[in-house]
């Protein structure tokens, strides 16, 4: 509608000769699309900028050194080459890739009195991210599938997840993400702008791309919400009907061991399914409110931030394999250390 009376406007200005009027293109969109979005996240508070700092860069260090001490860990220690650790080490790269995409730009944003990112780096920014938390929806419900073979098939567990299957279902996650990821951002990115370039949040996400559209944009949150309804809904639906196959399997154990060790398998996957889903589900499928913008900017930093964070920590504290083979690993570097000073 807008190219429409842009067209006729200019159709009439030629017609008529009228001077002065440039009838380019290139000049709309140029007008349309900014070259820069300033992203105001809480700037409206100013005395929130070093608390901010201080939890995002802490948040930041731990997320790097948990998930990289994880993807070690698992590759390292043989005894960790299951298709469980598999998939851990798929959602330690995940989280890691995942927070590199928003924190660093945020940090440097704190810091500054501009708090603006390039249009090509919020596009960068969108699609990386959107990528990732899709995948991420994808593979916690392909982990609750090992978990539910693992403990309800435990026969047959060696001959079904085995390894081409894994391989598949992590390429396939992967694969569905970034599938995601280029229509929802090709779907926010050609709405006209119409020079709005202010972002009510702390990096480019759709949600708050769409705000900012000068246009009717009830068709783009439809699709958004019909989206998330199959990556968030379905999948969690699939988690718990699959939990609670193997809530029942491990109340029929007559190891009080065995299902001490299962639940605090499961338990720890429990745990991160509910914090990932809860926030997402909470920022994506509940109806736009401008009184819940601030909560939703918290939320967002919540399953961008936060939860990448907390995943390495539920995973090792109550988990005795990666424990142990942490304690190996540690062994193992002193043990090489000490025979290298001793030859020196």
């Amino acid at each position: 509608m807008l190219t429409n009376t842009y067209l006729t406007y200019c159709f009439s200005a030629l017609y008529f000769r009228e001077p002065k009027v440039e009838c380019s293109t290139m000049n709309w969109v140029n007008e349309s699309t900014p070259q820069e979005f300033v992203l105001l996240g809480f700037s409206d508070r100013p005395w929130l900028a070093l608390p901010l700092f201080a939890v995002f860069l802490v948040s930041y260090v731990l997320t790097i050194f948990g998930n990289v001490a994880i993807i070690l860990v698992s590759r390292l220690d043989a005894k960790l080459h299951t298709p469980m650790y598999f998939f851990l080490t798929n959602l330690s790269l995940l989280d890691l890739c995942y927070t590199t995409s928003t924190v660093p730009q945020m940090l440097v944003n704190i810091c500054s009195s501009r708090k603006v990112i390039s249009y090509g780096g919020c596009v960068a920014q969108l699609f990386i991210f959107l990528a990732l938390g899709s995948t991420e929806c994808l593979l916690l419900g392909v982990m609750s599938f090992d978990r539910f073979v693992a403990i309800c098939r435990p026969l047959h567990y060696s001959v079904i997840m085995h390894q081409r299957l894994c391989l598949q279902l992590a390429a396939a996650s992967w694969l569905s993400g970034f599938s995601n990821s280029v229509l929802q951002s090709a779907w926010t990115l050609r709405m006209p702008l119409c020079g709005h370039r202010e972002v009510d949040h702390f990096f480019c996400e759709v949600p708050a791309l769409l705000k900012l559209s000068c246009v009717d944009t009830t068709a783009n949150e439809a699709e958004l919400f019909f989206i998330s309804v199959l990556f968030l809904l379905i999948p969690v639906t699939l988690i718990l009907i699959s939990y609670a196959f193997i809530v029942h399997a491990v109340l029929r154990m007559q190891s009080a061991e065995g299902r001490r060790k299962a639940f605090g398998t499961c338990g720890s996957h429990l745990i991160v399914v509910t914090l990932f889903y809860g926030t997402a589900i909470y920022m994506y499928l509940q109806p736009p409110s401008p009184a819940s913008k601030d909560r939703g900017k918290m939320v967002s930093l919540f399953y961008g931030i936060i939860t990448p964070m907390l995943n390495p920590l539920i995973y090792t504290l109550r988990n005795k394999e990666v424990k142990g083979a942490f304690r190996r690993l540690i062994t193992r570097v002193f043990i090489i250390k000490k025979q290298g000073l001793s030859k020196c």
